[in-house]
């Protein structure tokens, strides 16, 4: 079954405007949100799909790239095969704004009560060769964090000591300022200064973390990357982020890919093309010449008569599908090399081809070079 457009997923025309793009989509994923629809495996994949449609037409760059190339113009940067990865697309642009919004789904309670902080995310960066990209790879990566202090075992407290609640905050973790403007009085959420928004008081600090419970540590992680893969795809690392303050839940590590260029091979989507030169005879002629492909050297036949510049397809030569199965293609630009210096015997040969061809020139025209293969 064929994929739905992204348009028809959001329910917007092809004109649409970004304001009726984002908000298509606002309507769409309060509709099928996970916090909405618990367990629903069905609104689930629809929350996904209408947050991989938004972060395309949202974007002027991505969207004109789709409109014109269809998904293979996107090189399959989108689609999310984690709902948190979904869920926090959509809190980018539309979370965040307490009150009602944050406590419809949930939000509003799970950065607050100091009972347990979450450790910081983290980011890595990782390069790969056009081929690493093309056919899949896997890597080893050294990552420096804060773990859990060995000493308290990420308590924060001397061993034997203990945490008491925290008397400005109530074990909250958080305290309401008012501050007083031209405005009139605003009311801010802060994290508790007593206690650094942990809701706990340690009043003898473990000697070796000082009481942040978090010590640095190195740790190698081996990562699979998928074919198909591109510039600013990542791979999440679910709990290897920085640890949390006081024995709260860890972060996660977003391995970031650079795809690097290739000196050989220009990527175009699943495809990739190269030019090969070849001799006047042997496109006057037809030959078997030798190409570089990304599995090695391979033959490719070209026909009498190849006009330079022609194109030639060798299938299933190219990017793997990161979202589907087999490869894309390799183009092969065929380019007639004119030397810049003769031998007295090429030179003759040349003179009397001239001389042959003489008048048998056509006359210009537009010219369009089809893609064979």
């Amino acid at each position: 079954m064929a994929k739905p457009d992204y348009y028809e997923q959001l329910g917007v025309a092809r004109e649409a405007t970004g304001d009726e793009i984002k908000k298509a989509y606002r309507r769409a994923a309060l509709k099928f949100h996970p916090d909405r629809n618990p367990g629903d495996t069905a609104a689930e994949a629809q929350f996904k799909a209408v947050t991989e449609a938004y972060e395309v037409l949202s974007d002027a760059e991505k969207r004109a790239a789709y409109d014109r190339y269809g998904e293979s113009g996107i090189r399959g940067q989108h689609g999310y095969t984690d709902i948190s990865e979904a869920l926090r697309a959509f809190m980018r642009d539309f979370g965040g704004f307490g009150g009602a919004f944050d406590d419809l789904f949930g939000f509003g309670n799970r950065e607050s009560a100091g009972v347990s902080r979450q450790g910081r995310n983290l980011e890595a960066r990782v390069q790969l060769t056009l081929q690493e990209v093309a056919l899949g790879t896997t890597k080893k990566l050294r990552i420096r964090r804060r773990g859990r202090c060995k000493e308290c075992g990420g308590s924060g407290a001397r061993a034997g000591g203990s945490a008491s609640t925290c008397r400005d905050c109530g074990g909250r973790g958080q305290v309401q300022r008012v501050t007083r403007s031209f405005l009139g009085s605003m009311m801010t959420v802060i994290d508790c200064p007593s206690c650094g928004g942990s809701g706990r008081v340690i009043t003898d600090p473990c000697s070796a973390c000082r009481g942040e419970g978090l010590e640095s540590v190195e740790e190698t992680f081996s990562v699979r990357f998928p074919a198909g893969v591109s510039t600013g795809n990542y791979i999440p690392l679910r709990g290897q982020g920085d640890a949390g303050p006081r024995g709260g839940p860890p972060g996660d590590v977003y391995v970031v890919i650079e795809e690097l260029e290739d000196a050989v091979f220009e990527r175009i989507g699943e495809d990739i093309i190269t030019d090969v030169f070849v001799s006047y005879p042997q496109a006057a002629l037809g030959a078997k010449i030798e190409v570089p492909t990304l599995d090695g050297q391979a033959v490719l036949k070209i026909p009498p008569g190849t006009q330079s510049h022609r194109v030639f397809r060798m299938r299933e030569k190219g990017i793997g599908r990161l979202h589907g199965t087999g490869r894309g293609d390799q183009l092969v630009r065929v380019v007639i090399h004119t030397p810049d210096a003769f031998s007295k015997r090429e030179k003759q040969l040349l003179d009397e081809l001239m001389q042959l061809q003489d008048g048998n020139v056509p006359p210009p025209r537009k010219g369009r070079y089809g893609t064979s293969g």
